[in-house]
């Protein structure tokens, strides 16, 4: 069920409901994407959890304000949608640009952040990140998004992945290239600019890392180093698995889901919380 709301400085917001009986799970989606990229995700679960994919602002059914957009901004996105579902807090999904938001949002909403589940994503791009960054937004602007498709499915899913899931990447490239570009160019500098390395130690929730072991985007490498930073964060490297891991690996992202979720709820009975 697509349901609206507004973030807390006015801009609309979309987001799928699936409401069931278990654990409530949050989940935000990757760049130039949307919350339909957890669809195969929620099917896996099949009704252990409910959930809430949001279309992050500039994204999707959400509103597409003009830039500068800050991580900590699509993290109100995710409590804005939370407080209208009813949801006092839950398990944090972000893959890729949504993992950047979900360490945000468990730093700016600890509260809210019963776990985290954090993948394909980092708390830094690195050095050269705006300019990279940068680059991919002027291509967008000039040059629209059908010339930048065939690099993102490249980064997005295996070899193996595409040549026996064609209609998936021709879904996924369909949400891609609906983009609005200023609100992608406004994504895409929050990315180059994102940098959460000197905070991660403030993260105190239960957090689960999962890379892909041929993500090109965000190596295993970076996820170590994110596991590092975090206090007592679990790291698991994905076989045969690329970036889009919601995606392409829906099952691993369910049960890491669950084992996530139940493993908070045993640190809370064990720590008397």
């Amino acid at each position: 069920m697509m349901r609206h709301t507004t973030s807390a400085d006015g801009t609309p917001i979309a987001y799928r409901l699936r409401d069931a009986a278990g654990p409530r799970m949050a989940m935000l989606h990757p760049l130039a994407l949307d919350g339909s990229v957890w669809d195969r995700v929620c099917d896996a679960l099949g009704g252990r959890a409910a959930t809430l994919a949001v279309d992050l602002r500039g994204h999707g059914a959400s509103g597409k304000p003009p830039g500068p957009y800050r991580a900590e901004d699509m993290a109100d996105d995710l409590a804005a949608a939370m407080a209208d579902a009813g949801w006092a807090d839950a398990l944090v999904i972000g893959c890729s640009m949504g993992g950047c938001v979900a360490q945000a949002f468990a730093l700016r909403h600890p509260a809210r952040t019963r776990a985290l589940l954090l993948m394909a994503t980092t708390a830094w791009y690195g050095e050269g990140a705006p300019e990279a960054w940068a680059g991919r937004a002027t291509k967008a602007l000039n040059e629209g998004f059908t010339a930048l498709a065939p690099f993102q499915a490249a980064r997005w899913f295996t070899e193996g992945f595409v040549a026996s899931h064609p209609k998936v990447l021709a879904e996924m490239r369909a949400v891609f290239e609906r983009n609005n570009p200023p609100a992608y160019a406004a994504s895409c500098s929050m990315m180059g600019a994102f940098d959460l390395r000197d905070r991660l130690g403030g993260i105190v929730a239960p957090t689960t890392v999962l890379v892909g072991e041929d993500d090109p985007a965000t190596p295993p490498a970076m996820a170590r180093l994110l596991q590092a930073g975090i206090p007592g964060a679990r790291l698991r490297v994905v076989a045969s698995a690329k970036h889009l891991l919601p995606v392409e690996k829906p099952a691993v992202v369910a049960e890491e889901a669950m084992q996530a979720r139940a493993g908070s709820v045993a640190k809370i009975v064990g720590g008397r919380e």
